[in-house]
């Protein structure tokens, strides 16, 4: 093989590589490595719109390590998106604050489905200004549903025993 053919292909698989890597990178501004402290605000909490019949929030709990990870993994996305009808929703979602080393403070919310936000904050938690970022994490919502399993499972159970006391599932 050509010695340059094979210095192009190298460095094409290289750079394919970093950008792969790279997808989901994480926020610059919230570096996992200067995190000084993690305190969990409400390990799990469900919203009116909660189904148990899909997950029951109870089985959705925020750990030190979900926030760490969340952090390595975020990607930017759009308040529109965010926002969108037509993303996942399951309801539940826990929240924490990190202190980084440079003694910026931030609030971060997690769903299991990976939507994330956050916003700085003030020593007493509130929002530092309006501004909001919106973020999509997909290895957060694979582990954190791998992680959930049993609790779909016990969701799916109550969906079937439902379904078979209402008689729209045959015994």
């Amino acid at each position: 093989m050509n010695p340059i053919r094979m210095h192009s292909r190298i460095a094409i698989s290289a750079m394919a590589m970093t950008m792969v890597s790279s997808l989901y990178a994480g926020d610059a501004r919230y570096p996992v490595k200067t995190i000084q402290k993690i305190d969990i605000i409400s390990p799990s909490e469900s919203s009116s719109w909660a189904s148990k019949n899909w997950l029951d929030c109870d089985d959705v709990v925020l750990t030190e390590e979900d926030v760490r990870y969340a952090l390595q993994h975020i990607r930017r996305i759009s308040r529109k998106a965010f926002f969108s009808e037509d993303r996942e929703r399951t309801g539940c979602a826990g929240s924490a604050s990190v202190r980084f080393h440079n003694g910026k403070l931030i609030v971060i919310g997690v769903e299991p489905t990976g939507f994330i936000n956050i916003f700085e904050a003030t020593e007493t938690l509130k929002p530092k200004s309006i501004s909001e970022s919106f973020y999509d994490c997909p290895p957060c919502n694979k582990r954190k549903m791998d992680l959930l399993q049993d609790a779909l499972d016990r969701a799916t159970e109550r969906r079937l025993k439902e379904l078979k006391r209402q008689g729209r599932l045959p015994p």
